[in-house]
């Protein structure tokens, strides 16, 4: 009874929860998010701008060495460690900005998965992606 109960405390969320393939909610992305080691980590499949052009680089990569590498398939969420509610201390690459954040992810159902984005806390932006199949 007492583990039981522990399980119940500590939330159901397993590594796989977070695992398959979701929408974003800007730009109509696709991001992939499968398991790397014990963590997770994503990438950017598709998106508006990538139907457009396929061969759009990341032209805005706070890195001038990465300019001309191709946004499909750029890893963008990396770094979590799995806790309670989903996954925390990671990071966020929004390559609309350039930029990299720091990021949770957590599982509100099977089908939906609150990413939240912070330069520092307390300015962040939070989506929920949506699960596609």
């Amino acid at each position: 009874m007492i583990v039981l109960i522990a399980a119940w405390a500590l939330g159901d969320v397993s590594s796989d929860d977070a695992v398959g393939r979701w929408k974003t909610q800007t730009d109509n992305g696709i991001v992939e998010i499968m398991k790397c080691g014990a963590s997770i980590c994503g990438r950017l499949t598709t998106s508006d701008q990538l139907r457009a052009n396929p061969d759009l680089l990341d032209g805005r990569n706070k890195d001038p060495s990465q300019r001309t590498r191709r946004l499909s398939g750029v890893s963008i969420l990396s770094g979590f460690t799995q806790s309670k509610n989903g996954w925390t201390g990671g990071t966020i690459y929004n390559g609309q900005d350039g930029g990299t954040y720091k990021a949770t992810a957590t599982v509100i159902d099977s089908n939906h998965l609150k990413i939240k984005g912070c330069i520092v806390w307390p300015l962040c932006k939070t989506q929920i992606w949506t699960r596609v199949d």
